[in-house]
């Protein structure tokens, strides 16, 4: 059965947003993507330096899970979550402790795990998952290329590094859905039709719970 909600996950610079976009509108789905902009906290994080001992992390982590809930709920009220409608979402809720591991302490982990057990409980999971992996040089590169000015300060390739490696442990567990993981470093399928036509088939042909497309590197 194909499935109807797709999240795509990734590290920061992988692509999850422009692929997001490309898939959704290839399958005519409804795409939901992450409001960095409305976070009003973001801007200071990156500002302090990302990682752990930042002040300003716990508050950053609790306005994106909660925007992420009042995403969901709004799917759901709308009657789309179980429907017909196909969504794609640039997201994964339970992915949420990824980032809350890497950037609070001990005593803000704890008081964040309480209120992420909570609303875990009623967020539903996707069909599908795609977890998009490329190594930490090429995530900077992209993240240099995109030059967004709140990424500018505090975001380095050792971060990107860590988070990846936090992206691995995540999904070494992780059995709420089945998972496609998918090595962008050569393969653009936000960008080369033929490689959004190859990633669009696998998800088609993809009988789970696990597996890896990874494609053949181009050569240069």
């Amino acid at each position: 059965m194909r499935p109807r909600h797709i999240a795509i996950e990734g590290p920061i610079g992988a692509g999850k947003s422009t692929l997001a976009t490309a898939l959704a509108h290839h399958f005519a789905a409804r795409l939901v993507l992450e409001r960095h902009a409305e976070n009003p906290y973001l801007e200071k994080f990156y500002a302090a330096g990302a990682g752990r001992g930042n002040p300003h992390a716990l508050p950053t982590q609790l306005a994106f899970l909660f925007q992420r809930v009042e995403q969901m709920n709004e799917l759901a009220q709308a009657g789309v979550l179980g429907g017909e409608e196909r969504v794609v979402s640039d997201f994964l809720f339970a992915k949420n402790l990824v980032f809350a591991l890497l950037t609070l302490d001990d005593e803000e982990l704890a008081i964040y795990r309480q209120v992420h057990r909570r609303e875990a409980q009623r967020m539903p999971e996707p069909d599908l998952v795609i977890w998009l992996q490329a190594p930490p040089d090429v995530l900077m590169a992209r993240v240099r290329r995109r030059d967004r000015a709140i990424e500018r300060h505090g975001l380095d390739e050792a971060y990107l590094a860590a988070l990846s490696d936090g992206y691995h442990r995540f999904f070494a567990t992780y059995r709420g859905a089945p998972v496609l993981a998918v090595n962008v470093e050569a393969f653009h399928p936000a960008e080369r039709p033929e490689d959004l036509a190859r990633l669009a088939e696998a998800i088609d042909e993809f009988q789970g719970p696990f597996d890896f497309l990874d494609p053949p590197d181009r050569p240069l």
